[in-house]
């Protein structure tokens, strides 16, 4: 059983082509459509390796999201990969203020991202 995964986009195209290539890579992932849907997730016991998170998202936006998530003692040290269409450096330095491990512009090819996770998972 490979390291865990845990996909937050609300684009439904983003988060397949993620899962597939993810799975291909010996990954288990688990998907939520948005912070909120990601938040009750992790809140009923999911326990995933290491997030990777959208910012632009209804209902709750991946900033918001990973602002929540490191107040849960269970995830302060887990790593979250924030993979987005944001390049602005405020973007990036509030998304390095509130906990992220790292910033990833898209599109980003499947062989890098897994390539970034694997720097930042260890065990990948």
């Amino acid at each position: 059983m490979g390291k865990k995964i845990f996909v937050v986009d609300d684009s439904v195209t983003m988060l397949s082509t993620l899962k597939t290539s993810l799975i291909m890579n010996s990954f288990d992932v688990e998907t939520a459509f948005d912070g909120a849907d990601a938040l009750a997730k992790l809140k009923s016991g999911l326990k995933p390796d290491l997030m990777i998170t959208d910012v632009n998202m209804p209902n709750m936006d991946g900033l918001e999201l990973i602002k929540h998530v490191r107040a849960l003692p269970a995830f302060r040290f887990m790593p979250i990969l924030i993979l987005t269409t944001e390049s602005q450096a405020a973007k990036r330095e509030e998304g390095k203020k509130l906990g992220a491990t790292g910033w990833i512009t898209k599109p980003s090819s499947p062989s890098a991202l897994v390539s970034i996770i694997k720097q930042v998972l260890p065990g990948a």
